[in-house]
């Protein structure tokens, strides 16, 4: 029991300090104050940032709008960690922790953990190979990893894509291995007009090149005047025409709905109709021809 007391004592002594809980007052107001100065430092970073790729663009040194918007997040995340870490070891030299020992520390502990970080690591260096390459940039139209949408961040350790639905999608950096992107090169919109067997193939052809030749001017996405390249495939009850026009990047999409819709609009007045399937019955009375016949023989 004196044991006891002698301890509640010492702490009700160490409690009634005035010293002590000046010196708690200051602590909590230091790191109030360094989490203050944390937020406005990242919100100058982002500015100064945002800054001085504004007036890159005015300067000589001009850069791609998609590359400025890549490079411009990618400084900002890095800056913020740095930020973050700063403040981080600021808040522990103000609760009075050693920041030496854990440093030495860490050096121990690193191996352990990096045995535990290869991804993390992986996802890093990808995520600095994929910004030094030009692989991709923010604004881009991709697809890899069984992720397909535009890019909204290129981050160090993920990529963040928004598909076309309005989902993100958050991709480590380490998983995109093959990428395929739209948005580097013109597209080439693929449509195939089925014409049927009733039909005379160059009439309508010739009526499909009619309405070709005005779509280029009629759409600003598709950018030379389509071209049909002739018979595709010969089906059960119809002839397939295939027509292939070069659009703006990640157009080609919309390109090939404008031309199945205006060509369409076209035969249906020249009296061409899309063939539908067609199904022969024969009935049980039906006299044979004189070809089942012979094959029955």
């Amino acid at each position: 029991m004196e044991v006891i007391q002698k301890y509640l004592s010492s702490l009700w002594q160490y409690l009634i300090d005035n010293n002590v809980w000046m010196s708690i007052g200051k602590g909590t107001f230091r790191i109030i104050a360094i989490i203050i100065l944390m937020r406005i430092a990242i919100g100058l970073v982002k500015k100064v940032v945002d800054r001085i790729f504004h007036r890159k663009q005015k300067g000589p040194f001009h850069i791609t709008k998609r590359r400025e918007e890549t490079l411009n997040k990618l400084i900002q995340n890095v800056a913020t960690y740095i930020i973050y870490f700063t403040a981080f070891v600021m808040i522990l030299d103000t609760l009075t922790i050693q920041i030496g020992p854990l440093l030495a520390g860490a050096g121990i502990a690193g191996l352990a953990i990096g045995f535990g970080a290869q991804n993390l690591v992986k996802d890093i260096i990808s995520g600095f190979f994929i910004v030094f390459e030009d692989q991709f940039g923010v604004g881009d139209y991709v697809s890899f990893a069984g992720i397909e949408g535009t890019v909204e961040e290129i981050g160090l350790r993920t990529t963040k894509v928004k598909s076309w639905t309005g989902e993100q999608q958050i991709i480590p950096n380490g998983n995109i291995t093959q990428v395929t992107n739209y948005s580097i090169h013109n597209g080439l919109a693929i449509v195939d007009i089925n014409i049927p067997y009733e039909n005379d193939i160059a009439v309508a052809e010739k009526i499909i090149e009619d309405v070709l030749s005005g779509l280029a001017d009629k759409y600003e996405q598709i950018v030379s005047t389509p071209v049909i390249h002739g018979v595709q495939n010969l089906e059960t009850s119809h002839v397939v025409l295939r027509v292939i026009a070069e659009t703006l990047p990640v157009y080609q999409w919309s390109g090939a709905r404008v031309i199945r819709k205006e060509v369409k609009e076209r035969l249906y007045k020249e009296g061409i109709n899309i063939p539908a399937p067609r199904l022969v019955l024969y009935t049980q009375n039906e006299q044979p021809t004189a070809y089942e016949i012979d094959r029955r023989k």
